[in-house]
């Protein structure tokens, strides 16, 4: 089968006026949500040759590879859409930490009643030895 074949999904996913749809992460095994980010057509399609995320970042306009830096990579085991076509669900096995903080999912505090957020997880990596201290 043909490249361009293969790619015709693309066609199905409904990118919004910026050329960008919302993709959540989640960890396979434990279905965790680790992270959100935006992918344009040529993320989603590196990422599915590739078999690891790929995102445009809308601060650095630039497309980036998960674990670029870090060698934290995701790698992808499943991808959905959902019945709006309109976000992504892409269910990976995460190598280490997804979050630049040092945690494995970027959702690491919650909103607890008369105290604010807390952090209820905790650190599997030391940022300050992974990045430089211009990514913190």
């Amino acid at each position: 089968m043909e490249v361009k074949q293969k790619m015709n999904f693309l066609k199905e996913v409904l990118f919004d006026s910026r050329g960008l749809v919302p993709v959540i992460i989640q960890d396979i095994k434990t279905n965790e949500v680790l992270m959100h980010a935006w992918m344009n057509e040529e993320a989603l399609r590196k990422t599915v040759v590739t078999e690891k995320t790929y995102f445009w970042s809308r601060s650095r306009k630039r497309l980036w590879l998960k674990g670029e830096s870090s060698g934290h990579y995701q790698l992808v085991k499943e991808i959905y859409i959902d019945c709006d076509r309109d976000t992504l669900l892409i269910k990976v096995e995460q190598i280490k930490g997804a979050c630049h903080l040092g945690y494995k999912s970027c959702f690491f505090r919650k909103l607890i009643k008369k105290e604010g957020w807390k952090t209820v997880k905790e650190r599997v990596f030391e940022p300050k030895e992974v990045y430089s201290s211009s990514q913190n």
